[in-house]
């Protein structure tokens, strides 16, 4: 008996010095890993900086959303603030690309016209206010980013309540929206937009159509969102269902009772939009959610959970 002991004893210990050699070896891999990171965003980063100044904002684009692909794919071995400053990092390139399409683009298409009569439909026209800029002539409901003057008209709706609101493909092709302090509102999306922000929201629902890179969800209560993204992060949200098709992993921060389940929007042309919006359609991590207040490895987070199947929505309209 006693020699079984000694070898049971001494088993357990080079298993214990084999699992200590694997988990140094797998920091030294991850700290490589993170090294590459750095080195690679911030030559990208530069290269994209170096495009915008020269006014090459497709070829910017196109860069820009390889940076963001090189960042999603490198979440699960990064420090949570290296994640963070990355994502700041690709938010700043992001607007600073939309600035310059702004610059570029002729005054003549700041009038939203179309827009406005999307979102206050019976709202009489006024002829003797047509020069006038998007600021003073803007209709209830619709309205630029708010709290980021001199930046970029964003479409979308602001300060609504309790209506059906909705924007169609010419309206929101790889443009950028807002929805911001609605109340009680049903928003249908039709189309391919380039970022979506949902802000400061309660107890609406928000149908939306593929984004080509990311949606921001901050500020929220009871809501009820489909989203189709590169990159969905959420802040100070509660109590909501999100509804995703999301190439990378979703982030949560600050959040309670929110819960997840697989896109299941649909209308007609959403194939066309998704293939517009370079989103690959048999990627799907809407399951993986990495909540950025919740570091413990070995229990889950119970600030979010899965959406039993049983209890998912299949019936939209």
């Amino acid at each position: 008996v006693l020699p079984e002991r000694l070898q049971r004893r001494e088993a357990e210990r080079l298993q214990g010095v084999e699992q200590q050699r694997q988990k140094k070896e797998a920091q030294v891999v991850k700290e490589e890993q993170s090294e590459f990171f750095i080195a690679a965003f911030a030559r990208e980063r530069e290269a994209v900086e170096a495009l915008l100044a020269a006014g090459l904002l497709e070829e910017a684009a196109a860069r820009l959303q390889g940076l963001q692909k090189l960042l999603t794919e490198s979440v699960r071995f990064l420090a949570p603030y290296e994640v963070r400053q990355g994502q700041e990092a690709v938010a700043r390139l992001q607007s600073d690309l939309a600035a310059r399409r702004q610059q570029l683009q002729p005054k003549k298409r700041f009038a939203f016209r179309t827009l406005k009569k999307e979102a206050a439909p019976g709202c009489e026209p006024r002829p003797a206010e047509p020069a006038q800029p998007p600021a003073a002539s803007a209709a209830p409901g619709y309205g630029p980013a708010e709290g980021e003057p001199g930046g970029p008209p964003l479409c979308g709706f602001s300060g609504v309540e309790d209506k059906e609101l909705e924007l169609g493909p010419a309206e929101l092709l790889q443009r950028d929206v807002l929805l911001s302090e609605l109340r009680g509102c049903r928003v249908r999306l039709r189309g391919n937009a380039n970022t979506l922000r949902v802000r400061d929201c309660r107890g609406c629902t928000v149908l939306c159509g593929p984004v080509s890179t990311s949606v921001w969800v901050d500020g929220c209560s009871d809501c009820l969102l489909a989203l189709a993204c590169h990159q969905l992060r959420t802040h100070r949200t509660r109590s909501s269902r999100f509804y995703v098709q999301v190439t990378s992993r979703v982030v949560i921060e600050d959040c309670t009772k929110v819960s997840f389940a697989p896109y299941t929007w649909s209308y007609p042309g959403i194939e066309r939009d998704f293939e517009s919006s370079g989103l690959d359609r048999n990627r799907n991590n809407w399951n993986l959610v990495d909540d950025f207040d919740w570091l413990a490895t070995d229990r889950p987070s119970p600030n979010w959970s899965l959406i039993p199947e049983q209890e998912r929505i299949s019936c939209w309209e």
